[in-house]
């Protein structure tokens, strides 16, 4: 019998639930009470630093270190008066999660006593190791520094742990030399440059009052849960997030029983807990439910500034698996930690918002308002066709390969679901008809030309990976375990360079005198007739939009190591140097470092699956072939006929040929593996581990699976789908 397996059923029979401290049954009471926002700010700091402090987060002004000394006071008494001892620097290296590292406020003084201190220098700037973090080449080993940069932006907040608590500070992360070595420094840049094109077009031709503009975004996160004792029993899971064997469990989702259905007592207990700890850092998760596959979860907050929303995001995933763990749970981000049931993704909704308070993705109630509206609209359309393959780049990584085309997932070809009355209006608006008005809408156009656009103009398109959802897109492609920086980056600056095009365009004809609102329909048209075959209104699943796909010209890079090349074409190198998000260096090292981890990834999966192989699945299998083979000698010494016992020596060599093609296809595996490593070029490596290494997970997945099913149940060592998907 396989210990671990059947303790790891009776630990999780045994648990008993865990008490959730609620701090009051108003979630008002305590949102906020562990950041350092608006109203602490007040509290702490004075008129000067306060003002300093604003001015950087609404105007990117530059804070005096004279200033910056005052905030750090303020802001450490802020913290210490919550028992805070020690603060950090909190960025986002390219590892793919947040770092962090602790400095206690107390410093030793000469009289051999201490006093607790933090300077304005400590809280702006401070040195961390930059070669030890991915750097794609721009720093050597021996050039070992980097910075970490304060961004006001982001307000500091508290993480609370069992026995303490840290004030960690939102930064930026850079190399000795400037470039860029995480996340949120080019997403800072990208962000800046789409605000400055949104409010050139908008004080130009729509309203001289907007002076200010910002991205926002929501973020939907699915994501499993395991009981902790089935996930120590599962090496795989352990070390890749996902399950590299698993033969598919009788049931599965296939009645869609689990989906919004109610939520198991255990997991609720999680979710409360869960929560409690993030309105506390002031993320403002609004939605949870049971997600389709069994296991299977969702949260959601309501939408935020960009920059802020990555971060809580970030956070979200650190807070959710220390909580997880409080209950014995352990929450699996992967895209698809379980073949045969629906993968997680994050779906990313975002759109763009005035200072005057308008939604420039939302259809107004004029047509001067709707011609606003279809100018962003548009414009979002002609940016992704321009750059469909830039945008497949931004969500590549080895594990959202399992989901991407999956049957739950969008596919990996980028398309834009717009819904059949905005493909109408467009299609009115090229045709030069005048004024139809909507059956859905009391009132008639005025104005020629510009059609009435309903709201709720669309249904959802769950098979598009980009689509319209009435005032905002939903980038639905993006993975479960990604940093939404990636494509929140690419989504701005592809949007910043197509707005700034477009003006162009739009103050030639005006030059040439052209009206405003002709010289802007004009362009418009020009746009839609050149990006119509990005829109796709059906069933993204299916193999005919593959083959459609094909015939539009749209490229279907089912791969990474293939999909991260978008990244260094010429037309990407210009358009991210054109609006300073990377100069060439940076994005040959970020390209560099995208691959090489995706070689890391599929070589730490090559290495547990072969020692899964070797170590469980054939051992279980030799034991049950043991089993079978002295059944058949006691029959056979007991002068059974042949003919009672041949459905055992079908078994018999049944479970032979799985266990060599297990132990040929894991020689070859390992064979492939080095010949990979002895590739110097990174992307060729990838691109080996990729078509020569990966295909052979396949095959010994099917072999193990096939013996699962035909091995004695408490012969199996490693927990089965049933359990890890269904008992909590």
């Amino acid at each position: 019998m396989s210990i671990l397996r059947f303790k790891a059923i009776e630990r999780v029979g045994n648990r008993t639930p865990i008490k959730v401290n609620v701090p009051s049954s108003k979630v008002s009471d305590y949102f906020n009470v562990n950041v350092f926002n608006d109203a602490a700010m007040k509290n702490f700091l004075d008129k000067e630093a306060y003002e300093a402090v604003v001015k950087a987060i609404k105007h990117g002004e530059k804070i005096d270190r004279k200033v910056a000394n005052q905030v750090a006071s303020g802001m450490k008494n802020w913290a210490m008066s919550k028992d805070v001892t020690h603060y950090t620097h909190w960025f986002q290296p390219l590892t793919g999660s947040t770092a962090e590292k602790h400095d206690a406020f107390f410093e030793p003084t000469d009289d051999g006593r201490s006093i607790e201190k933090f300077a304005g220098s400590a809280l702006v700037q401070q040195e961390p190791d930059a070669s030890s973090f991915p750097n794609g080449g721009l720093r050597n080993t021996f050039e070992a520094r980097g910075y970490t940069a304060w961004d006001p932006s982001s307000p500091a907040f508290i993480m609370e742990n069992a026995n303490g608590k840290t004030l960690c500070i939102p930064t930026i992360f850079v190399s000795y030399t400037g470039e860029a070595l995480d996340y949120k420094a080019p997403l800072l840049k990208a962000l800046h440059a789409v605000e400055n094109a949104v409010v050139d077009v908008c004080s130009s031709y729509f309203d001289k009052g907007v002076n200010k503009a910002f991205a926002s975004l929501g973020i939907e996160q699915e994501y499993f849960l395991v009981d902790e004792a089935f996930y120590n029993a599962r090496p795989d899971l352990m070390l890749t997030g996902r399950t590299l064997l698993g033969h598919a469990p009788e049931k599965g989702q296939q009645l869609e029983d689990h989906y919004f259905g109610t939520v198991p007592p255990r997991v609720y207990d999680f979710m409360v807990d869960f929560e409690v700890e993030c309105y506390k850092l002031g993320i403002p998760l609004k939605t949870r439910h049971n997600e389709v596959a069994p296991g299977q979860f969702e949260c959601a907050p309501n939408f935020e500034e960009v920059n802020l929303a990555i971060d809580h995001n970030q956070l979200l995933m650190d807070v959710m698996e220390k909580v997880a763990n409080r209950h014995g749970l352990k929450v699996l981000l992967h895209e698809k930690p379980f073949a045969g049931v629906n993968g997680s993704g994050k779906h990313n909704n975002w759109s763009l918002i005035t200072n005057t308070g308008v939604n420039l993705l939302a259809p107004g109630k004029t047509p001067h308002n709707n011609l606003q509206f279809l100018t962003f609209f548009i414009n979002v359309i002609k940016a992704v066709h321009s750059h469909a393959d830039l945008m497949r780049a931004s969500i590549a990584s080895a594990s959202n390969d399992h989901r991407l085309g999956a049957n739950e997932a969008p596919p990996a070809i980028m398309s834009v679901f717009i819904g059949t009355q905005l493909t109408h209006v467009l299609e009115e608006l090229v045709s030069n008809k005048a004024k139809t008005a909507l059956k859905a809408s009391k009132t008639s156009i005025d104005i020629q030309k510009i059609p009435e656009i309903l709201l709720d103009n669309t249904d959802r398109n769950r098979t598009s990976p980009f689509a319209f959802t009435g005032n905002k897109f939903e980038f639905r492609a993006v993975g479960s375990s990604a940093n939404c920086a990636n494509a929140m980056i690419v989504l701005n600056t592809i949007m910043a360079e197509q707005l700034k095009q477009f003006k162009t365009e739009v103050d030639a004809l005006i030059k040439k005198g052209k009206k405003k609102e002709d010289a802007i329909l004009d362009v418009l048209k020009g746009y839609y007739k050149s990006s119509k075959h990005i829109l796709f209104e059906g069933n993204g699943y299916g193999d005919e939009w593959v083959k459609e796909a094909q015939k539009r010209g749209l490229n279907n890079v089912k791969t990474t190591p293939e999909a991260l090349n978008a990244y260094i074409t010429p037309q990407s190198k210009k358009l991210f140097s054109s609006n300073h998000i990377f100069d060439e260096r940076e994005l040959e090292a970020r390209y560099e470092i995208m691959q090489e981890n995706y070689v890391k990834k599929i070589d730490i999966e090559a290495k547990v699956l072969t020692q899964l192989a070797t170590s469980h699945v054939v051992p279980a299998a030799i034991d049950y072939q043991t089993k079978l083979a002295n059944s058949i000698a006691s029959l056979k010494s007991a002068g059974v006929n042949k003919a009672a016992y041949g459905t055992q020596l079908e078994m018999v060599q049944e479970i032979a040929t799985h266990i060599k093609t297990i132990n040929d296809n894991v020689k070859k595996l390992m064979v492939e593996t080095d010949k990979a490593h002895h590739i110097a070029d990174t992307h060729k490596r990838a691109v080996v581990f990729c078509h020569k290494v990966k295909p052979y997970f396949d095959i010994i997945r099917a072999a193990s699976d096939s013996l699962e099913f035909m091995v004695e149940d408490d012969l199996w060592k490693l927990p089965k789908y049933r359990e890890l998907l269904f008992v909590k």
